[in-house]
């Protein structure tokens, strides 16, 4: 059986992780890259990540991705690009015209249901058409406060409420995700830009909100948001920004789902870069109000670059062995790190 081809789409902190850890796996070979960034174009991967080549062919980076993506030319493209659905709509569709398929790390994909329903209704047909499977997913959404919620709730008979949060370090990703969570600015800038949606903070909260919710059963119909700036009290610096004291270190987001008036979901997400410059530790924790209670505590957190980057990754053969349409988390096997041969996998 030949190798597993894979495409990866954007190669910034999250596609550039994808790549070295694809380059260490058994049974699968990059056979293409793309990414606009000029400096980049025409560079051999394995030289960008310093990584030794031996004697496997090189893999050169485009900014063309109809020069790769092309009808069959892999199994899966892993488009490590956008936050939302909508901005990644138009790469979906030319992926699919060409007949592979898609695994995106955009957080509204993990669940693109819950807020572009049309879109969502788009990408099943167009992945039925064209006899691929599509797929969401990532470290959160699309794990720890959703996926992971519900597998614990496999064990209960029944289930009242639903509190989680991820407690968790920022510092791994890169300029667009900072950008977002308004680290760096000031306290006054951040509140105007929580105000013109510039400061958008966790993208992710009523995918994995409505993900929980239709999981379980219940008839979520109203779902609340709030943004607040962690103030950092020291300076705090990553390879993408760098943050003065006073200024603000990161975002705490929550948001609440509710039926009938009644809250039945509650989760929050304060994300700062280097939490432990001010002493705070990281974690995720999951609270189920049952039969039976159940209290998860894992620390520190499961580290978002990397759990996102494998969680890409690992979901590969499992898309490959669907059935054709729009995926989600749910719809999957159980997510498992592949350290044999990724071949091995596939369904023959």
């Amino acid at each position: 059986m030949e190798n597993i081809k894979v495409i990866i789409w954007g190669f910034g902190a999250m596609g550039s992780g994808m790549a070295k850890m694809l380059l260490n796996k058994r049974g699968v070979d990059i056979v293409g890259v793309c990414r606009r960034n000029p400096s980049f174009v025409g560079k051999d991967v394995y030289d960008v990540l310093d990584l030794q080549r031996g004697d496997r062919a090189p893999i050169y980076i485009t900014d063309d991705i109809e020069s790769i993506v092309k009808e069959k030319s892999a199994d899966v493209v892993l488009i490590a690009t956008d936050s939302h659905t909508k901005d990644t709509m138009d790469k979906i569709r030319l992926v699919a015209k060409n007949k592979i398929n898609i695994i995106s790390i955009a957080e509204e994909m993990a669940y693109p249901q819950a807020q572009e329903p049309e879109l969502a209704k788009e990408m099943d047909k167009l992945a039925k058409e064209n006899d691929i499977t599509i797929l969401g997913t990532g470290i959160n959404p699309g794990f720890v406060l959703d996926l992971l919620v519900l597998a614990l709730t496999g064990t209960c008979e029944e289930v009242d409420f639903i509190k989680a949060s991820r407690v968790n370090d920022l510092s791994p990703f890169g300029g667009t995700v900072m950008k977002g969570q308004g680290v760096g600015l000031t306290e006054e800038v951040f509140t105007k830009g929580v105000s013109d949606g510039t400061v958008v903070g966790h993208v992710g909260f009523p995918e994995s909100i409505r993900m929980v919710g239709d999981g379980l059963g219940f008839k979520i119909d109203k779902i609340e948001e709030t943004r607040e700036p962690i103030i950092s009290n020291v300076e705090r610096e990553t390879d993408h920004v760098k943050v003065e004291s006073g200024n603000v270190a990161g975002c705490r987001h929550c948001a609440t789902g509710e039926e009938d008036g009644v809250i039945k979901i509650d989760m929050e997400h304060p994300q700062q870069i280097h939490p432990h410059l001010e002493g705070q530790e990281t974690g995720d924790y999951i609270w189920v109000r049952g039969n039976p209670d159940i209290n998860m505590s894992i620390q520190p957190e499961i580290p978002g670059g990397t759990g996102t980057i494998a969680m890409a990754v690992n979901m590969i053969p499992h898309v490959i062995n669907s059935r054709a349409g729009l995926k989600t988390m749910l719809d999957l096997p159980v997510p498992r790190a592949i350290m044999g041969d990724m071949r091995d996998l596939i369904e023959k």
